[in-house]
């Protein structure tokens, strides 16, 4: 399944995978990444480090003292450091890439002034101070045109604000006091009115002080997988470097003697260098990836388990559906055509501006190419609690729609047709909401409103199930409705009229039978769920304390965002375990070049396991090194983008990816040694 949101912030933020400028400070900083103290944090890359120095100054001394093949100790020597450098340079590929992203945001984190209020209740005296004097439980008056200081939370009034150096969407949004949309982030700017704001958080923790941290990698800690992962390496480390050892007395016994180059070329080529050296960058790249998604993680550790999820709370409203009821179909009575009951129903709404009379006229235009217009001197009805009836008048003509039993009492239909009556017992089972409509005293039919599920959404579960994901609809409604809504989204289960402690509940019911589960929300009331769920996930438009009790902020506050935020943590998963894969399945040409070329004077019938037919043992054992150092590099590309990711289960996955990275990692390198084996032949290189 492809990732569809729609986000504008992606285009904005995307770079090329190598960068001219990124690629050539990754290249500085690749050198300082050398440190024996900085490597030490990868077990491989340190052991590979100290065998590249130890064969460097071997080589150096064989240079000095004449010994017969001291090139060849150096052009190990060489092609080890080149390994080293090449991992150390994918890490500082993706560090360098969030490194980038983290610029915008740097504009939006300057300096600047701020009105401190010291009494709210007269925000017409305000002192001018320094953003950074200011403190938590001060209040600011932002006004059309400021800056808004730092985080914080709306105490009184409503306002437009342009979040573009957050979000990269330029359309501004409306912020208020109170609800679900009142918490405000430092340096965005407010475009109309004025509004109180009482700061949440000090000079340099502000959301936008974690965001450049955690986009530049300054604070990414590794995850449980990345520690298991690294202790898996050590131990295959460990184990090769005993192997290698022990085939010294070996040799001895058989009169042969192995260089300290050649056994350090054999140790290193064995060991898993290739995901050793990738694993750090593909951590970091899975959160960059998040933030082409104008979604912050605020550690590796959610993204992480949002590749492991297998059970979806989803809110039904703005996520599953729409959010607003639109029409749905027309019911006439009889003897009252369809087109005539959609004309007096769009007539009926000329005069109504919100989203359900809207969509009335988007249903009547589409089935029947309806498209009145208010004749001259008519006056429009809005719609009264009182009679809850709207409509328009033109003269001695009119037009009525409203609810049900207000209508019939408005045109004394003492006893509706049984059609009618049918349809609006139809329609309130199914969820929907029934809305009668008249023309001129004389009852027409009923429009059915309901809340109407996004398209492709039910294909969208239908991936998620194949992936063993379980998605739950969690909503205020009855039973009733939550029941059509949930059959029609094809989700697995709903929770209907659902209160913050029934989400807790159910998330914590979930987790004792060992599911992982994800939610998202924006209230102060979803706080306790977003806190208790494996994989919370906050509206960016949401409360402050939604966005503290989330381990993820999604910046575009689009709930369905939720399902791309999982299909990212898998692609981390999959690109970890692909290149995993393919690292191990290696070393078997590796043993195909490398233990003939030793053996083969002691013992020639190894001739025969020679079947690349590499030209001589220095150019095999050299040829080995060159390819174990330059799979590196040409993998980092595919480390930085990941694995492509198909919603499909996770049998078929694992057959998948055996073919392509473990079948695919047993044939690469037979026919990239013997590629780089007629290179150095061709150029007489220890041919």
């Amino acid at each position: 399944m492809s990732a569809t949101t729609n986000n504008s912030g992606e285009g904005a933020s995307a770079l090329s995978l190598f960068d001219s400028r990124i690629a050539s400070r990754a290249a500085r900083d690749a050198f300082a990444k050398l440190d024996p103290r900085r490597l030490m944090r990868n077990p491989v890359i340190f052991v590979t480090e100290i065998v590249a120095i130890l064969t460097t100054i071997i080589g150096v001394q064989d240079l000095f003292t004449h010994a017969a093949h001291p090139a060849f100790a150096l052009a190990i020597a060489v092609w080890l450091w080149m390994t080293v450098l090449f991992a150390t340079f994918a890490e500082a590929m993706a560090e360098g890439r969030g490194r980038a992203r983290a610029e915008s945001l740097r504009r939006a984190r300057n300096d600047m002034m701020a009105k401190r209020v010291p009494n709210p209740d007269d925000p017409a005296l305000y002192g001018t101070v320094s953003s950074t004097d200011l403190r938590l439980g001060d209040v600011v008056l932002v006004e059309t045109g400021d800056l808004i200081p730092l985080d914080g939370e709306i105490i009184k009034g409503i306002a437009s604000i342009n979040e573009s150096a957050i979000t990269g969407e330029s359309a501004p949004v409306i912020r208020e006091a109170g609800g679900d949309r009142s918490a405000v982030t430092g340096g965005t700017m407010v475009v109309s009115d004025s509004l109180l704001v009482r700061i949440t958080a000090e000079p340099g923790h502000t959301f936008i002080d974690r965001m450049i941290a955690l986009v530049e990698g300054a604070s990414r800690s590794k995850t449980p997988n990345e520690i298991a992962l690294d202790i898996l390496l050590a131990g295959l480390t460990i184990i090769f470097l005993v192997a290698v050892v022990t085939l010294v007395g070996f040799a001895h016994y058989s009169g042969t003697t192995l260089p300290v180059p050649v056994l350090a070329a054999l140790l290193v080529t064995l060991i898993p260098t290739t995901i050793g050296g990738l694993l750090s960058a593909i951590g970091i790249a899975g959160m960059d990836r998040l933030v082409r998604f104008n979604v912050v993680a605020t550690s590796g550790r959610a993204v992480e388990a949002a590749g492991d999820v297998d059970t979806l709370l989803l809110d039904k409203t703005g996520t599953i559906t729409f959010g607003n009821r639109m029409a749905a179909a027309f019911y006439p009575v009889p003897g009252i055509d369809e087109a005539r009951l959609a004309e007096a129903a769009a007539m009926a709404s000329l005069g109504d501006e919100t989203p359900e009379g809207r969509s009335v006229h988007v249903l009547a235009r589409e089935k029947f190419g309806v498209a009145p217009v208010a004749p001259a001197g008519s006056t429009p009805v809005p719609f009264s609690a009182n009679t809850r009836l709207s409509g328009l008048d033109a003269g001695e003509r009119s037009w009525r729609k409203g609810a049900v039993d207000s209508l019939l009492a408005a045109v004394g239909e003492a006893r509706p047709p049984l059609a009618f009556t049918a349809a609006v017992e139809r329609i309130a089972r199914s969820g929907g909401t029934p809305l009668a409509v008249a023309e001129d005293g004389r009852l027409l039919g009923v429009i059915e409103l309901k809340d109407v599920v996004k398209p492709g959404i039910r294909d969208r579960f239908a991936a998620l199930r194949r992936m063993g994901i379980r998605t739950v609809m969690v909503t205020g409604d009855n039973r009733i409705t939550a029941a059509a809504i949930a059959s029609e989204a094809g989700v697995d289960d709903f929770v209907a009229e659902a209160t913050p402690q029934d989400k807790l509940d159910y998330i914590r019911a979930a987790q004792a039978e060992g599911r992982l589960v994800a939610m998202c929300g924006d209230g102060t009331n979803d706080a306790p769920a977003l806190a208790q769920a494996d994989v919370g996930v906050a509206m960016q438009t949401g409360t402050q304390a939604a966005r503290e009790a989330a381990n993820m902020v999604d910046l575009d506050s689009d709930p369905t965002k939720l399902i791309e935020i999982v299909e990212i943590g898998k692609q981390l998963l999959i690109t970890r375990g692909a290149l995993t894969t393919f690292s191990i399945a290696n070393d078997i040409a590796k043993y195909f070049a490398i233990l003939p070329a030793i053996f083969v004077v002691a013992y020639p019938g190894l001739s025969a396991l020679n079947v690349m037919h590499l030209s001589t043992p220095q150019s095999a054992i050299l040829s080995a090194v060159i390819f174990n150092a330059v799979v590196i590099i040409a993998l980092v590309p595919l480390a930085l983008k990941g694995v492509s990711f198909k919603a499909i289960s996770a049998a078929s996955m694992l057959r998948r990816n055996l073919l392509i990275y473990g079948l695919g990692g047993i044939l690469v390198p037979f026919a990239g040694i013997k590629i780089i084996d007629m290179l150095l032949t061709a150029f007489h290189i220890f041919a």
